[in-house]
């Protein structure tokens, strides 16, 4: 395929001006801000210079040579319409798609499109992507990454974030591991033919990567359930981990683990609602039919709820935060809405709970040896009771006793055991 011969030029100049607007946006956030917590990323906390400098470099469009990008409306059974996006179809589209400060999906139910004859998808679950500039240019900065560290990046995806790394403290000091094969080809080509030669493999990133440890760094690219323990193992004394986290319930946080002598670790949880995809091997289990678990429940009592669904559900910062720290009152809890119903199912204790509107209220019935909903009811009084806290007044540590979510007036949580 010939390309244009412009462009080079033309990405040089898309690039100056993406980075400029990051800048600028970093420096002095618009007073209207958008306050949706899916938004790029907490702005109290500056990203570095050194970041934006390797952002200027990078040409982001070679790491992502095909990408969808979502239709103005959904089909006709609410499905979200997924246009293929490449330099074949439409250049300027594909150009200027790649810098934006967007999240490019590449993949989706971990199957490869054919970029040479792609096709429109309705629906599915992305399961690859190219973050948000923004978002990849912040976890670098959060985890207080200097010149000299060794850095382990868990999740290489197209390679543009394994790219900005190399860029800034030279390829030798950087590895980064994927567990899909074919997208670790892919980033592996693009960062080849851009002159960037790190340490790749492909591995599952719970497990690290024993060969090149000890590392100064670890930055994670995927969120997980817990810490795995074999990170603490392979960071320096003194060094750090920047890990979201995520559960089954899709409650999201990012924590900043400084790792001690002794291999315990300790790190506040950062400001700042951002999602990632779920390691794979941390993604929640199918759970069947919804219509299966709730076929007896008509048979159980309902009472009217303490606190709505909506305290956990509704798209704002506080919800999505104590969506996270009830996350971890019932842990192996998923929730699914079937016609307006709610349904929290709990494959692994056999449990299960659906929450009904009545009249501008909810009943909810319960079964199982976990009462779901009652288990976040009890956690949510005793957050209000403490003033609703924010995330970052939680420390996160981990030690023998486990991985505990501390804080002086809310309950310990505890996270899942095994990472």
């Amino acid at each position: 395929m010939t390309l244009p011969t412009d462009l080079d030029n033309d990405a040089d100049a898309l690039r100056a001006a993406m980075v400029k607007g990051l800048a600028d946006a970093d420096a002095d956030p618009p007073a209207d801000a958008d306050p949706d917590p899916a938004a790029d990323a907490d702005a109290d906390v500056p990203m570095h210079p050194a970041w934006l400098a390797a952002a200027g470099k990078v040409p982001r469009h070679a790491f992502v040579p095909g990408f969808y990008l979502p239709a103005d409306a959904p089909d006709a059974q609410g499905l979200t319409v997924w246009e293929p996006v490449t330099s074949k179809l439409d250049y300027g589209r594909w150009l200027a798609a790649a810098y934006s400060d967007t999240t490019l999906i590449t993949q989706f139910d971990g199957e490869e499109t054919d970029w040479e004859r792609p096709a429109v998808r309705h629906g599915g679950a992305p399961t690859s992507s190219s973050t948000l500039p923004s978002l990849v240019l912040r976890m670098w900065s959060d985890a207080d990454v200097s010149e000299g560290h060794t850095v382990l990046e868990i999740g290489t995806g197209t390679g543009y974030s394994t790219a900005l790394a190399c860029e800034r403290l030279g390829s030798s000091h950087v590895t980064s591991v994927e567990v899909d094969s074919v997208r670790l080809e892919g980033a592996a080509d693009a960062l080849y033919g851009c002159g960037y030669t790190p340490t790749l493999a492909r591995a599952d990133g719970s497990y690290g990567y024993w060969p090149e440890a000890w590392f100064n760094r670890i930055v994670a690219a995927c969120s997980f359930r817990s810490v795995p323990p074999a990170l603490l193992s392979q960071t320096r004394p003194g060094g750090k981990v920047l890990l979201p986290l995520s559960g089954w319930l899709y409650g999201n946080a990012r924590v900043l683990l400084t790792v001690a002598e002794d291999g315990t670790a300790e790190g506040p949880l950062l400001p700042g609602t951002i999602s990632f995809m779920p390691a794979r091997t941390h993604a929640a289990p199918a759970y069947g039919n919804p219509g299966d678990w709730t076929a007896g429940l008509h048979e159980v009592r309902s009472r009217s709820v303490r606190h709505a669904p909506e305290r956990i559900t509704a798209a704002t910062e506080d919800a999505f935060h104590l969506r996270f720290l009830a996350q971890s009152a019932v842990p192996d809890a998923q929730l699914v809405t079937v016609g307006g119903v709610l349904h929290l199912i709990d494959v692994v204790a056999g449990a299960v709970a659906t929450l009904t509107p009545e009249d501008g209220d909810w009943s909810v019935r319960e079964s199982g040896p976990v009462k779901l909903w009652s288990r976040i009811e009890d956690f949510v009084d005793a957050f209000d009771a403490a003033g609703r806290p924010g995330p970052e007044s939680y420390t996160l540590r981990v030690d023998g006793d486990g991985q505990r979510l501390l804080h002086a007036r809310v309950p310990q949580l505890r996270l899942p055991p095994g990472g």
